[in-house]
């Protein structure tokens, strides 16, 4: 057991209003200046929606994240080593400025230098990048409020399948809710193994994955490898940039930019501890579908002492330890298992987890004649809801509605006990037995949900300075070397794919 740390997020989908506040505070934090005009760290989509870049969740066109070749290793889907070798000057799998959207500016000295006139001045929209006259037809959310819904949401990758005729964009039966992302700082991220040039990196210290500016050649493979979308290359610069998780302010034992000024209260920061060894094999289970669960199994339950022992031979402080035992991340994830990752088929094993919106239950009661008050009414609404089981299926479960349903009716049996709880009644803990919840688990639950404290959804313990020269004197920061003797804090994963080659440790896959 070679035991690691992770920061990592969870974000529950039914608290998200849409505002674009993390949007907007992320964007004036980390790219709001020439040449990232475009880039987006952190977005809010609607769902359905084509998404930002358009259709980034079409693997076989994009070519991101990995899969299983016919010998069931872990290769990256866009290619081994010859393949992005003989591609690194012409890249065929980008998204190109229209996928994102065209950054544009306005005629502002017109409406101040304008001379004197009947009509009121405007201010036409120019191109960022060219400086000419320009139309807006798209945007990073353009579907939002279901405005462009009806012409643009049907070509949603995640609407496949028979099931796919319940979405209907009319009025009185369509559905939105709200999908804020940002880079999962992946486990097993595509990205890193990309990257030509090793630029991309994941830190040893808490698992976030950065660009290492000075490296960068522009190469671009690391766009492609990303089946999240979520590198971004500075057309002034020719480098690759991404969300850094604010890791200056994680260092500081600070939350996220979008985590502070989050609107909704639905984000929660903190420290996950998982089995470095058990990464590879995670990543490269067969059945898309039991992805969710080989993850899970990575995490590591920071109140084992056995854990704890291993954790500390590993070089974590005793205080992230501690932070570890209280974090929300790992009561959402691991304890009460709440909350799902974004699309695990990729196999990245992602790190920014959702808590999956819960439509109204007890209207789908009412409507099927039910009885608001029998669990198993209630439980049979779940499988009618205006969100369909299959579309929340396909972005956090590999297509599995059966975790969906389980997640769905958790939520619903904590939502009507605590109703009843309110209105000063003893709570019925029926439904609770039947999703494995006890009436002290619900409350726990409800509270961290619902109502928990700034210092509650965000247990983010503070960089030791005692690590800081090791970790600067690090030349060489790959988090993939696996071959020869470990240096200490030096290895991340031992994905045997990722392997460099070295006659001692022959290559498994593509790296």
């Amino acid at each position: 057991m070679r035991v690691m740390a992770q920061i990592a997020m969870v974000m529950n989908l039914d608290k998200c209003i849409g505002c674009h506040t993390c949007s907007v505070t992320c964007k004036q934090t980390w790219t709001n200046r020439t040449g990232v005009e475009y880039a987006w760290f952190n977005n809010v989509e609607t769902k359905p929606g084509v998404g930002y870049p358009r259709r980034y969740e079409d693997q076989e066109q994009w070519k991101g994240g990995w899969m299983l070749d016919k010998r069931g290793r872990l290769v990256l889907r866009s290619g081994g080593r010859i393949k992005r070798l003989l591609s690194l000057f012409s890249n065929p799998d980008l998204p190109s400025i229209e996928d994102y959207y065209e950054p544009v500016t306005y005629d502002y000295d017109n409406l101040v230098n304008a001379p004197a006139q009947k009509d009121i001045p405007v201010a036409r929209p120019r191109s960022v990048l060219t400086g000419r006259p320009t139309a807006i037809t798209w945007g990073a959310n353009w579907e939002d409020g279901l405005g462009g819904a009806p012409e643009n949401a049907g070509a949603d990758p995640n609407l496949s399948g028979e099931w796919a005729q319940k979405v209907k964009f009319e009025f009185e039966q369509t559905f939105l809710f709200h999908l804020p992302r940002l880079c999962e700082h992946c486990l097993n991220p595509a990205c890193v193994s990309a990257c030509p040039s090793g630029a991309m990196y994941k830190r040893v210290e808490d698992g976030i994955v950065l660009v290492d500016q000075d490296r960068c050649r522009g190469w671009r493979m690391c766009v492609t490898a990303c089946p999240y979308k979520k590198v971004y290359v500075n057309h002034a610069t020719g480098k690759a940039e991404k969300c850094t998780f604010c890791f200056p302010r994680i260092e500081a034992g600070q939350p996220t930019v979008c985590s502070e000024t989050c609107v909704g209260r639905l984000r929660y920061l903190g420290l996950l501890l998982y089995d470095a060894d058990r990464v590879g094999e995670a990543a490269a289970t067969p059945d898309e579908k039991d992805l969710l669960d080989a993850q899970r199994n990575v995490f590591l339950d920071p109140h084992d002492p056995e854990v704890a022992a291993a954790a500390r031979e590993s070089g974590i402080p005793e205080d992230w330890l501690d932070a570890a035992r209280r974090s929300p991340v790992y009561a959402l994830v691991s304890r009460y298992k709440v909350a799902l990752p974004l699309h695990p088929e990729y196999r990245t094993l992602p790190m920014v987890w959702y808590v999956p919106p819960l439509s109204p239950v007890l209207d789908a009661v009412d409507a099927a004649g039910g009885n608001q008050d029998d669990p198993d009414h209630v439980f049979a609404a779940v499988t009618r809801l205006r969100i369909p089981l299959e579309y929340l299926a396909e972005l956090f479960t590999a297509g599995d509605t059966d975790v969906v349903a389980g997640v769905l009716m958790k939520l619903t049996a904590l939502r009507s006990y605590m109703r009843e709880r309110t209105l000063g009644e003893d709570g019925d803990e029926t439904a609770l037995k039947a999703v494995g919840l006890t009436a002290r688990e619900a409350q726990d639950l409800h509270r961290l949900l619902a109502v928990a404290k700034y210092n509650d959804r965000y247990v983010v313990p503070a960089a030791h300075k005692e690590d800081a020269a090791a970790l600067t004197a690090m030349e060489n920061r790959c988090p993939v070397e696996t071959s020869g003797e470990p240096e200490p804090r030096k290895v991340m994963l031992g994905i045997p794919t990722l392997r460099r080659r070295t006659p001692e440790a022959p290559s498994g896959g593509h790296a």
